[in-house]
Parts: structure tokens; sequence; C-alpha cells
């Protein structure tokens, strides 16, 4: 008989929730299935992931688990909607210029490593094909691209550079060790969660993001706040 193995992605998220029982209140009902499906989802993935587990580590039962979302699919989907709002807020406050936007975005990669690994489960059990709710998120990743080109017509990003390419390029940049912290650890011979590579790793990201300015002489202009709806949820 074979023994299937099952795999899951350690991490804070896979804590059990700590909550003290209290009288009914349905928004801190949600809040304890919310936080305990990203944890069950970032640790198993969607496929994954069991109903049962979430409910009963949100302290409930499964039918008022469905009262609330549906199902498990649309669990899922309100938890990705809250992540990328939690994210479209960061980039509200993400600085112009890549020197520091890189930086910025990758001190966030460090606070949410449920995010990374909510893609790296999709990745693995969907490949390239399509994803939860993928309309929405296509939305916010062309958001991302318009902040990029805006950021170019603004001076602060060369424009020989394909705005498309330079958000994958930040992407990458600011998520990559968190995501494969062991390759990390094997080229640098340090941790992602040493002190010393963060450090190393910031202001190399602050170099690269200066390399990424237009050519000395190109004009710059300097941002006053927010750059409006276009804003980028990722770098």
């Amino acid at each position: 008989m074979r023994h299937h193995q099952v795999f899951e992605m350690k991490g804070p998220a896979s804590t059990p929730i700590q909550l003290r029982p209290g009288p009914r209140d349905p928004e801190r009902t949600r809040e304890r299935i919310l936080a305990a499906a990203l944890g069950e989802f970032s640790t198993k993935g969607f496929a994954g992931a069991r109903v049962a587990v979430i409910a009963r580590r949100a302290r409930i039962n499964k039918r008022m688990l469905y009262h609330y979302f549906g199902d498990k699919a649309g669990l899922f989907r309100e938890v990705l909607r809250r992540k990328m709002t939690q994210r479209a807020a960061w980039a509200a406050s993400a600085p112009d210029d890549p020197a520091q936007s890189l930086p910025y975005w990758f001190e966030r990669a460090l606070q949410d490593p449920e995010w990374i690994r909510l893609q790296q489960w999709e990745a693995l059990q969907g490949g390239a094909g399509k994803v939860m709710d993928e309309e929405a998120r296509r939305e916010a990743a062309a958001a991302g691209v318009e902040n990029i080109r805006s950021r170019q017509q603004r001076g602060f990003i060369d424009l020989q550079l394909d705005p498309r390419h330079v958000l994958l390029a930040m992407v990458s940049l600011t998520t990559y060790s968190q995501a494969f912290p062991q390759v990390a650890r094997l080229i640098t011979g340090l941790s992602p969660q040493d002190p010393r590579f963060r450090i190393e790793r910031a202001n190399f990201l602050q170099q690269i993001g200066a390399a990424l300015r237009p050519p000395n002489g190109a004009e710059k202009r300097v941002s006053t706040g927010p750059t409006g709806p276009g804003e980028s949820q990722v770098a």
C-alpha cells in the first residue's frame, strides 16, 4: 500500500488561533473565519485546505462558515480580496522614486509572508492557467503597469524601459528571497531572516532602483503625493 505524503508550508500563519470566547458577534465571527482561512490556505493551498479545519480553528460549525461565504471558493476569494485591499493601502504610501520604492516593497514582503505563500501554492496547483478572481487581479496588475508608466512620464523611471517588465522585475526583486529562502541562503550565505541579509538586500535594492532612473540630464519631477488610481499594489 502506498502512503501519500502531505506537504505543508510552515510559517506564522499555521499557528492555531487563540481567541477568547464571547457573545455572538457577526463581524468578529467573520474575522475569526478569515484569519483561520488565511492560515489554512497559505499553509496548504486552495486544493489542500479543508473547510472543517478552518471551521474548527475559527470555533464555529461548517454551516455557519457557508452562511457567511457560500462555499470554499467564496471564502478564498474574500481572503484574496482583503489581501489586495491591504496591498492597495500600502501602495498609497509607496514612494515614486524606484531607489526608495524597491526597499519599501521589500519590507512589505517581509511583513506579509502569507501573500507570497498563497501565490506559491497557486503556481504549484494551477501552473500558468487562470487563477481565482482572475479579472479583478488582472485589473490590479494593469493598474500597477499604469503606475510605472505614470512614473516614467513624471521623470522617475527611464522611459526606454517596458513598464510591464519593470513591474515584473520589481516584484521579483522584492519577493524572491522570501519565496525561496534556501536559494538566498545558498547564494549569500545568510538566511533572509538574518538582519544582515535584510540590510544588504535593502542597500542593493536602493542601488538597483537608482539604475532605473532616467539618464543624467533627463527631467526629474518631484512627487507631491499619491499618484492616483494607477497606484501599483506591488512595487
